[in-house]
């Protein structure tokens, strides 16, 4: 049963804390993932488990849980070859497959990471299901839940270490 300390996502949007956020999620809509690369958004429940930030944008977010700084050779594995396999970290010419977290768009500005498949993945079975900022309202992401930057900002600044992030149809 949901909380109201827990964000609870639908496709039609989310609560939080007693109010509606519009959001969106994966062009593959929210159920269960078949693999890498489905585009679903994950059903079930989940912890945030830490959060990036890009400090030349903005000051650091005042969260409950760690957030780091985004810097130029941070990236995050996607490739089920990869020993790191749905891991942070920072590389430069790295081998396999994966998505770099500093961009040039606003989209990971604030970034949260949610403990989909971490901390022990199973290669394959989908990677980087994070919160972040949406592209522009209802724009279907790659399988993140994704919000007006203002409203993410609201959301992780206001969490608390036992709230989880519920995602369901």
């Amino acid at each position: 049963m949901p909380r109201a300390i827990d964000l609870v996502v639908t496709r039609c949007g989310s609560r939080y804390r007693g109010r509606y956020f519009p959001c969106s999620v994966g062009r593959g809509g929210i159920g269960r993932k078949s693999g890498e690369g489905d585009a679903i958004t994950p059903m079930g429940r989940w912890r945030i488990v830490g959060a990036g930030y890009r400090a030349d944008r903005m000051p650091r977010p005042d969260v409950p849980f760690r957030a780091n700084p985004i810097g130029p050779a941070d990236i995050w594995s996607d490739d089920a070859l990869d020993p790191a396999y749905n891991q942070g970290f920072a590389a430069r010419n790295h081998p396999y497959s994966h998505e770099a977290l500093r961009r040039g768009d606003r989209l990971y500005d604030l970034v949260a990471m949610l403990d989909f498949n971490w901390p022990d993945p199973v290669a394959g079975a989908g990677s980087a299901i994070f919160l972040h900022a949406w592209r522009k309202p209802r724009y279907p992401t790659a399988g993140c839940v994704a919000f007006a930057p203002e409203v993410l900002r609201f959301i992780l600044e206001s969490w608390v270490p036992d709230a989880r992030v519920i995602i369901r149809n």
